[in-house]
């Protein structure tokens, strides 16, 4: 076996998901080239996997857009036609939607997906030629890494390694990373909370950096950064460009958002604050030092953060760089 395809198109946080996988794949199928469909917003991401020779970026989120327009079909049969033409031993769509097993079809090679119980829509299960059963009770990361071991017939084994080499820290001022935005109001910490938490780390000599996605998120960027000192509102710029701003953090607080899972993807120090989800599915994992505070049940507040943020602040230098 030569040639797979993943199958992974998003959100921001199911594509640094499945990279755990690709890693264990690489490590477990000698010489096996690598390519991955992804939404084109988040292809510079799956490029950032040294294990990956080829990315496939699909718009299905622009294309809805615009299914009215000539150019739009004209992208899609090009897509298609990619895809086809392509030569894969096997495919493995690991995102277990109607529109991603489509995606599976159009493509050659044996296809893979989860078998009805365990995936997110069961039509989608019926356009695999080989289905598998992983519980849906499973971390997302843990459910990708057992689909595929299952699909190229090996066990994952060992911690979770999201394949992506950590950059040596500038020699610039420390700084922490601040991602207050997220894809839900339900989901964002107030403002007077994440001033708190900036000047206690300001005052531990960090820099502050914020990134923002969304005019309002730019808008919340520049109020923290008038009232927090030394900090930034980070420019807009391509998501391989803040990933590396991510991985030479210091620390990185955030709420439930897909740029936390870069930083646990780095072995960034991590704190992660929930407020009205549940991060026994979805929330980050990995083996850098990293501390979950609150959850659907009760929402953390400014000290519960700066107290987490500090212990891990504190650990001896031997422990992050062990973890990392």
């Amino acid at each position: 076996m030569t040639g797979l395809l993943f199958i992974k198109t998003s959100s921001l946080g199911d594509v640094v998901h499945q990279m755990p996988a690709v890693t264990d794949a690489a490590r477990n199928v000698p010489g096996l080239r690598m390519a991955w469909v992804v939404e084109e917003a988040f292809a510079p991401l799956a490029r950032l996997h040294p294990a990956i020779a080829e990315v496939i970026p699909v718009a299905t989120r622009r294309w809805r857009k615009q299914v009215f327009q000539r150019a739009t079909w004209h992208e899609v049969a090009g897509f298609a036609a990619r895809l086809r033409e392509s030569d894969f031993d096997k495919v493995i769509d690991t995102q277990g939607l109607i529109r991603s097993a489509l995606m599976a079809k159009l493509a050659s090679g044996e296809r893979h997906g989860y078998d009805a119980q365990s995936i997110r829509e069961p039509l989608a299960a019926r356009f695999y030629d080989v289905t598998h059963t992983v519980s849906r009770a499973l971390h997302a990361v843990k459910r990708n890494r057992l689909l595929t071991g299952l699909a190229l017939d090996y066990q994952p084994q060992g911690a979770v390694d999201y394949g992506l080499p950590r950059p040596q820290r500038a020699a610039a001022a420390p700084y922490a990373v601040l991602l207050h935005g997220t894809s839900r109001p339900a989901k964002e910490w107030p403002e007077a909370d994440w001033i708190a938490l900036g000047l206690a780390l300001q005052r531990r000599g960090l820099d502050l950096v914020l990134p923002w996605g969304s005019e309002a998120e730019r808008l919340r960027s520049e109020r923290l950064a008038a009232a927090i000192p030394n900090s930034r509102v980070l420019p807009r710029q391509s998501l391989d460009g803040t990933a590396q701003v991510i991985a030479g953090a210091a620390i990185v607080v955030g709420v439930d958002t897909g740029l936390l899972h870069l930083a646990a993807a780095y072995r960034v120090p991590l704190v992660a604050i929930f407020i009205s989800t549940d991060p026994g599915l979805t929330g980050p994992v990995g083996s850098g030092p990293m501390t979950v505070v609150g959850g659907k049940a009760a929402a953390p507040d400014a000290p519960q953060a700066i107290a987490a943020a500090e212990q891990l602040l504190d650990q001896p230098a031997a422990d992050v760089s062990a973890s990392s």
